[in-house]
This record gives structure tokens, C-alpha cells and sequence, in this order.
């Protein structure tokens, strides 16, 4: 019986789009009463830019990452449904 091989590239566009639409899902729920519990976030990363400046070149880094309890139930159904495929 021939394994069917998966792309990782569509895992990873799967993940994306469940955390994406997760998220819209989740702070469109945070308005509900009875849904405020999808709209509960947490948010961590770097709160200032870390800037590096050479005189020639300046990079300035920075990542913020927001996560809400409907971003990570997208995530898991996005991983139910790479499979299933």
C-alpha cells in the first residue's frame, strides 16, 4: 500500500489560515456575552522594537505575537483537517 506523502507547505498555509481566522472569529466573539471567553488573549513578544544601527544601516527587529482561545481551536481544526486530506 503506497504512503501518500503530505506537503509541508500546505500544512503550514492550513496553520495560518486556521490561526487567522481563528483570531477574526475570536475578537468578533469578545462583543457576545456568552463568547467572551473565545475573545480572552494573551500577547507577548517584544513590546519596543530592538533597533541596530550601523551608521550606513539601520534594522530595527521587532515581533508581537496575539493569541486568543478561538486562534488555537482554529489551529487544532486546521491540523483535523490537514489530515483528513
Amino acid at each position: 500500500m503506497a504512503v501518500k506523502e503530505k506537503n509541508i507547505w500546505v500544512l503550514i498555509l492550513f496553520l495560518l489560515a486556521g490561526l487567522v481566522i481563528g483570531g477574526l472569529i475570536g475578537s468578533l466573539a469578545s462583543k457576545v456575552s456568552w463568547l467572551w471567553w473565545l475573545g480572552y488573549e494573551q500577547e507577548f513578544g517584544l513590546s519596543s522594537p530592538l533597533v541596530l544601527d550601523l551608521n550606513v544601516l539601520k534594522i530595527t527587529f521587532g515581533l508581537m505575537i496575539k493569541i486568543n482561545i478561538a486562534s488555537i481551536i482554529g489551529l487544532i481544526i486546521a491540523i483535523f483537517i490537514y489530515k483528513k486530506i
